[in-house]
């Protein structure tokens, strides 16, 4: 069972946790320091620094010179700013029309403002979605998420066909690049089709 979290984590700290949990979830390999400390865009110095106090309060464990794994205390709260970004890029393309590849850093910068009552208002008015527009699973309000099952799209072989699943929104020149060729949630994709550089982004599901 999860310890209480912090009363009040900062900004800094949710962030760390989602992306932490983010780099795992489509795939098994736990973070390194160096590789947190890239996808912030941060000194590895800074990075050594709050991953020491997220350990001390019980949000991760780390060891020196190992990897950075959640508890249970941590991916529970990773988990509610997961939901809280999905639902919230969810909205913005559905009711207010911003672009797949628009939705990212807004929802970065409102995830840390929504109170949980308007973002059970969100999830309602939207019908309670399972994924947000790029494919991503958006976590239930229990913290429950459905298992993924999904390989990149460069890992087809030539010829072979896999559905999408999941596109990366790191990278909003890929996401306008596919929208452009047509290629999106549920479409499907043949080995090669995709260019090397943009194959990375994508998760599929193998089809006969």
């Amino acid at each position: 069972m999860a310890e209480q979290p912090p009363a009040s984590l900062s900004t800094v700290a949710e962030n760390y946790l989602k992306v932490i949990y983010s780099h795992t979830e489509w795939q098994p390999d736990a973070m390194t320091s160096s590789q947190l400390a890239a996808r912030l865009g941060l000194a590895p110095s800074s990075v050594t620094e709050m991953v020491r106090k997220l350990t001390a309060q019980n949000l991760v464990e780390h060891a020196r010179y190992g990897t950075i794994v959640l508890t249970a205390t941590g991916r529970a709260e990773a988990l509610r700013m997961v939901r809280k970004h999905r639902l919230i890029e969810t909205w913005l393309v559905r009711e207010f029309g911003y672009g797949w590849d628009e939705v990212h850093d807004e929802a970065e910068v409102l995830e840390h403002a929504v109170s949980d009552r308007l973002l059970d208002a969100i999830d309602v008015r939207l019908g309670h979605p399972a994924a947000d527009p790029h494919g991503d699973p958006i976590p239930a309000a229990d913290g429950s998420v459905p298992a993924l099952d999904g390989v990149l799209a460069s890992a087809l072989a030539a010829g072979e066909r896999g559905r999408v699943l999941r596109i990366s929104d790191r990278d909003p020149d890929v996401l306008r690049l596919l929208a452009a060729e047509g290629v999106g949630i549920g479409s499907v994709v043949e080995g090669a089709q995709l260019p090397d550089a943009v194959a990375g982004h994508v998760w599929v599901a193998r089809t006969a």
